[in-house]
């Protein structure tokens, strides 16, 4: 039977490496399928993840209908056996109605992929259509770390290595930018409550003015 997947995680822990590795087992064994994606760190019309593979995509405006687009490709005469959704945060919640209706009606998988919650630790609210409707709801095995070296949990926006908490919910960028540039770092609860981002801590590791702390 025919299924909606969500696979859920922080930034940096293999969402789209693990979108490429379904897509690629599904073509080996002659399946086609179509690839939406929105805001993808390559550019328009792209699926890549940090290992650097890269493959083509349908843009998943907004505003477009996923089904119709669907319905459209099948009625040509395209085969399609499975769709698979990355950056599925992005989708807004109508969307996510018509992917399950891509489950429900046309009898087809969908793979969704996609963060829960943003930099404010906000559900995005295409994460949480997913929630609400997925058959599944996976949590990726390979853990993100945060900089002291706990499980990461939260994803922090910054701007040269400080942390901001607020602007727009969705600002593409990626782990690793330059200075200056919007980026994003995963952290644990705890240093994203206290806004230490790994650049804050080096900082005050280095920092002359920071005295030893003693007990009583």
């Amino acid at each position: 039977m025919s299924e909606l997947v969500f696979f859920s995680g922080t930034m940096d822990c293999g969402k789209s490496t693990l979108a490429l590795q379904i897509g690629h087992n599904r073509s080996a064994r002659g399946l086609q399928g179509v690839i939406f994606t929105r805001d993808d760190r390559a550019g328009e019309g792209k699926l890549s993840s940090r290992l650097g593979l890269v493959t083509e995509a349908v843009e998943a405006a907004p505003g477009m209908d996923l089904y119709g687009y669907l319905v459209d490709q099948m009625s040509q005469g395209h085969r399609v056996d499975y769709v698979i959704a990355d950056e599925a945060q992005f989708l807004a919640p109508e969307q996510i109605d018509q992917l399950a209706r891509v489950v429900d009606d046309l009898e087809l998988d969908v793979f969704a992929f996609g963060i829960t919650t943003d930099f404010r630790t906000r559900l995005f609210p295409g994460s949480q259509r997913l929630i609400e409707l997925a058959d599944r709801v996976e949590t990726l095995q390979v853990e993100a770390m945060c900089w002291c070296g706990a499980r990461a949990t939260h994803n922090a926006r910054t701007v040269d290595g400080e942390m901001v908490i607020e602007g727009e919910q969705v600002m593409v960028g990626d782990v690793g930018r330059l200075a200056g540039e919007v980026g994003y770092e995963v952290l644990c609860r705890r240093h994203h409550c206290r806004r230490m981002t790994s650049a804050v801590a080096r900082a005050a590791a280095l920092s002359p003015d920071v005295l030893p702390v003693t007990s009583a």
